[in-house]
C-alpha cells in the first residue's frame, strides 16, 4: 500500500512529524489549563458560607484533626480574603502551624496579620507567635545566630507595642535567654580574637556585650576581658576603669581577682576614667 492509499503523499511526512511534536508539546500545557481551571471552577463554585467553614475548621481542631482544621481554614482564607472570618482563620492558622512545628508557615501567617491589623488585640498573640518559632529554632553557641536575632527582635517588638499583654511575663523570661545566647555569641568571638592577638578585633566584641547584654551573666568576663585586651594593648587608662567597673560591679568574683593581679603585675591598680565609654555604658545602671 503506497502513500497515496494511505490519504497523504510522501512529500507530507516532515510537516506530519512537526504537528506531532507540536501536539506532544501541547497536551502538558492543555491538562495544566485544565486543572487550573478545575481548581477555580471548584472554588467558585464552593458557595459555603463563611461562617460555616470557620465552624467546621474549629470542629476539626476540637476533634485533633489539625490538619484537616488547617486545610479549612486556609479554604476559607482563599474564598472570603480580608473577610472578619479570613481574620479569625489566620489567628487559627498560626496557631495550627505551631502546634504543628511548622515554625516557617507560622511565621509567615503571624507576619500576615500583623501587616493586615497592626493595631488588633491579636497581633500580640501574632508577635509572641513569632518570636516562639524562632526561640525553638535556636541554634547552638557554635553556629550563626540570625534566628536567636530574630526571637529577639520578635519578642522585643511584643514588648514594645503591647506592654499590658498577657504574653509579656513569658516573651520577657523568653527575651533574657534569647539576650544570653547573643551575648554567649559575642564572648566565643572575642575570645578567639584574643587568644590569636587580635586585641582591637576581641575590643570590639567584649564591647558589644558590654553595651548590649549588661544584664547577662557575660557581662562580668567581657570587663575581665577588656582589661586583658586594653593592657595587651598598651591602652592602660582603659585597663584600669574596665577593671574598677567590674570591681565595683562583681567585687567578690574571680574575674576581679584576676583583674587586679594583671594590673598589678605592672604596677596598675584598677583606677575609673568618668569619660571613658565603659564608664558611661554602666552610669545608671544597677545590676
Amino acid at each position: 500500500m503506497n502513500g497515496r492509499q494511505l490519504g497523504f503523499s510522501a512529500w507530507t511526512a516532515p510537516r506530519l512529524k512537526r504537528y506531532l511534536a507540536l501536539a506532544v508539546l501541547a497536551a502538558p500545557l492543555a491538562l495544566s489549563a485544565c486543572s487550573s481551571k478545575d481548581e477555580f471552577d471548584e472554588l467558585a463554585l464552593n458557595d459555603t458560607p463563611a461562617e460555616v467553614l470557620f465552624n467546621e475548621g474549629l470542629a476539626l481542631r476540637a476533634q485533633g484533626k489539625l490538619r484537616d482544621s488547617t486545610a479549612k481554614f486556609e479554604e476559607l482564607d482563599k474564598l472570603y480574603p480580608y473577610s472578619e472570618y479570613s481574620k479569625k482563620s489566620l489567628v487559627n492558622l498560626a496557631y495550627l502551624n505551631y502546634t504543628r512545628g511548622k515554625y516557617t508557615e507560622t511565621v509567615t501567617t503571624a507576619n500576615r496579620f500583623v501587616t493586615l491589623y497592626p493595631g488588633d488585640p491579636d497581633s500580640a498573640y501574632m508577635l509572641y507567635l513569632v518570636g516562639q518559632s524562632y526561640y525553638r529554632q535556636m541554634p547552638d553557641i557554635t553556629r550563626d545566630q540570625a534566628t536567636t536575632e530574630r526571637a529577639a527582635s520578635a519578642y522585643g517588638e511584643l514588648l514594645q507595642r503591647f506592654p499590658e499583654s498577657e504574653y509579656v511575663p513569658d516573651a520577657q523570661r523568653k527575651l533574657l535567654i534569647v539576650q544570653d545566647q547573643l551575648g554567649g555569641k559575642e564572648m566565643q568571638v572575642g575570645r578567639y580574637y584574643l587568644e590569636r592577638r587580635n586585641y582591637v578585633a576581641a575590643v570590639n566584641r567584649f564591647k558589644t556585650v558590654v553595651n548590649n547584654y549588661q544584664t547577662t551573666r557575660h557581662v562580668e568576663e567581657a570587663l575581665f576581658r577588656l582589661t586583658e585586651a586594653y593592657y595587651a594593648l598598651g591602652v592602660i587608662s582603659e585597663a584600669q576603669t574596665a577593671a574598677a567597673v567590674l570591681g565595683h560591679n562583681f567585687p567578690d568574683t574571680q574575674w576581679y581577682k584576676d583583674a587586679y593581679t594583671l594590673l598589678n603585675s605592672g604596677g596598675y591598680e584598677p583606677s575609673e576614667d568618668s569619660g571613658s565609654w565603659i564608664s558611661r555604658a554602666f552610669r545608671g545602671i544597677k545590676l
